[in-house]
């Protein structure tokens, strides 16, 4: 690891502190100028001490921003805007390396550098506010264990994010101040022991509701015991340490979870309000602080404060910018603004894979419509627009703000007849009509002006940006009381004993009828072979004691948490990965996925900089 990068880190703390402001209390977070004082003076006062926990926080929103190795390459999302073979062409786009795991994906990527540098920056961090609350002793107990209870949570998330992208890693646990290239990596299993040593000194030292909202809280430390327990219970190769006990240990801490924390009412409760048609939009109060959430990322309400950590800025503008990360774009459509984001301003990279779409039920599960669109609409007038007929090429159409330009039809309803086709395919609608199959390059004709692309997410657009490339103020959910319940799932599953409401499935089926809103209790259909993108068979995905399975646990996963942090985890804890990206992902001619992939190869500047040399991950 760089020695020098953590000790920089360490000793400018100090000028991180109040740059960050959140959309909660005035007093968490805020600016105060401390620019003429040492941090050895500084942080031995309560204050200063107050300051350097608040620190510790803004970190989050660039690890968090950062996707990458989260989501790409999954089940469930690619990282290209084409779905293959294009029936246009014939010719296959240029897959990603993220889709093909290619010689490419190396300890050279930056996206793998990145990540690392961004853990054990916080990590740092961290560990200086532990170490440096040994000199604070005027600080009430309790406010000073709750503060470093913060702290110790943070860095048992990040090992715990570490440890499973790598497997044994470095895991410093005090302040670092002289220069030092030796870091061994630490076994997996001492890591895991690491974590939950923390996170049960947390659980009893954190207080159950925050003095300001946002800070770590006991259920927090509850919820990511329960992550933890889960992952090691699996026992990756035989090398966390964990047993069947671990199971158990899961299931409680799940139960805790869902003791305290209600679901919310509807799944878009737990999202920014939105209607389905950006020309009425609702502007009033967000639902970021809403119960369900149990520990989430803060923002502003104030755009231009919202910059992200200055040693890791992304955007000047800063902000939370998952509005834009998930495609394709809605400036295609016929009478948009051009760069704005009424439909998303997507950078384009996490593309949903058609496996990931076909895991809905489009009739019954509400999560289908909060994530997809299926209409576009005219947003300016256009005059004498040329959609390309296939018949009558004269034909021009005229949009009013407000028409429909395209529709796109869920995967399970495609058009049939001419009379649900657009005129550009000698149809009876006044717009395009494109059917789930004919997505990237599918479309009979190519006619770029009508977007004929896969299904465009927008599970967490935000109303009111007044820029496509602005960022957001939302704050970002990262635990929530629904994973709680397919995590008990999960462990019961794997032999977990005494669940509090029963067995696997009554778990799973909370989540699921919280879904179906006014039709709970119905067999919702996705697609029997979600990887196949002609095929209409379905079967339900409703669970019974009889059908709960691993598989169909991660498949409401998929649902449920579509975008959020946690798809690579899951499938490398259930050792899954290599099995569901072979099966589900577009790219599958050509991959070179193998078990090597379950670990993250170990970023070469970081083994160049070590000695003794840190010791690459098998296959790299």
């Amino acid at each position: 690891m760089k020695s020098h990068y953590k000790l920089r880190l360490t000793s400018v703390a100090i000028a991180f502190i109040g740059v960050f402001a959140t959309g909660c209390e005035k007093d968490f977070l805020v600016e105060k100028p401390v620019t003429t004082l040492t941090t050895d003076v500084y942080f031995k006062t309560e204050a200063g001490f107050e300051d350097l926990v608040r620190a510790c926080y803004p970190l989050l929103r660039n690890i968090h921003q950062n996707r990458i190795l989260v989501l790409q390459g999954t089940d469930i999302f690619t990282a290209q805007s084409g779905w293959n073979p294009s029936s246009v062409t014939g010719k296959e786009n240029v897959p990603s390396l993220f889709d093909v795991y290619n010689a490419e994906f190396n300890a050279n990527l930056a996206d793998i550098q990145r990540l690392w540098q961004l853990l054990y920056a916080e990590i740092a961090r961290t560990n200086s506010a532990i170490t440096r609350a040994n000199d604070i002793t005027t600080m009430a107990p309790a406010l000073k264990d709750a503060r470093v209870s913060e702290a110790k949570f943070l860095r048992a998330l990040c090992l715990f994010y570490a440890v499973q992208q790598w497997g044994d890693i470095p895991m410093p646990l005090a302040e670092i101040t002289s220069p030092s290239k030796d870091f061994p990596r630490a076994p997996s299993a001492d890591v895991y022991k690491q974590i939950i040593t923390d996170l049960l000194d947390c659980e009893a030292k954190l207080p159950v509701t925050a003095t300001n909202y946002g800070r770590i809280t006991k259920g927090a430390a509850q919820f990511l015991l329960s992550r933890v327990y889960l992952t090691r219970g699996w026992n990756f190769n035989n090398a966390l340490g964990g047993t069947t006990a671990d199971f158990d240990m899961a299931l409680q801490y799940a139960d805790k979870v869902i003791d305290a924390y209600p679901l919310a009412a509807n799944y878009s409760d737990l999202f920014p309000k939105r209607s389905n048609n950006p020309l009425t939009q609702y502007t009033g109060a967000q639902n970021d602080k809403n119960p369900e959430i149990i520990f989430a990322v803060q923002y502003n309400s104030e755009v231009l404060t919202n910059k992200t950590d200055a040693a890791f800025t992304q955007d000047p503008a800063g902000g939370n910018d998952l509005h834009s990360k998930f495609g394709p774009s809605g400036e295609g459509f016929v009478g948009t603004k051009g760069r704005t984001s009424d439909y998303n301003r997507c950078l384009g990279i996490h593309q949903v894979t058609p496996a990931g779409y076909r895991f809905f039920d489009p009739d019954n599960d509400t999560r289908y419509a909060h994530n997809f669109v299926s209409v576009g609409y005219a947003l300016t007038a256009v005059k004498d627009y040329r959609p390309l007929p296939l018949s009558n090429p004269s034909l021009r159409i005229n949009f009013n703000v407000g028409d429909t330009v395209m529709f796109a039809r869920p995967w399970n309803k495609p058009a049939t007849t001419l009379a649900e086709r657009g005129v550009d395919l000698g149809g009876k609608k006044n717009y395009a009509v494109v059917n789930a199959d004919e997505y990237g390059g599918g479309y009979p004709i190519d006619n770029s002006g009508l977007n004929i692309q896969p299904p465009l997410m927008w599970k967490f657009w935000q109303p009111g940006i007044p820029y496509g490339d602005a960022f957001g103020t939302f704050n970002e959910c990262v635990f929530r009381a629904a994973e709680a319940y397919l995590i008990a799932a999960e462990a019961i599953v794997k032999g977990a004993k005494n669940g509090k409401l029963g067995g696997a499935e009554v778990y799973y089926n909370k989540v699921l009828d919280r879904a179906l809103g006014t039709k709970k209790g119905t067999d919702p259909k996705c697609a029997a072979a979600p990887e196949n993108q002609k095929s209409l068979a379905t079967a339900s995905y409703r669970a019974t004691a009889a059908n709960i399975s691993i598989d169909l646990i991660l498949d409401e996963r998929a649902r449920e948490l579509m975008g959020e942090y946690s798809r690579w985890f899951d499938l490398k804890r259930t050792g899954k990965l290599v099995e569901r990206v072979k099966k589900y992902n577009p790219w599958v001619k050509g991959q070179s996925i193998a078990a090597k992939h379950n670990l993250r190869p170990i970023p070469q500047s970081e083994i160049d900089l070590s000695f003794p040399a840190l010791k690459q991950n098998e296959g790299y």
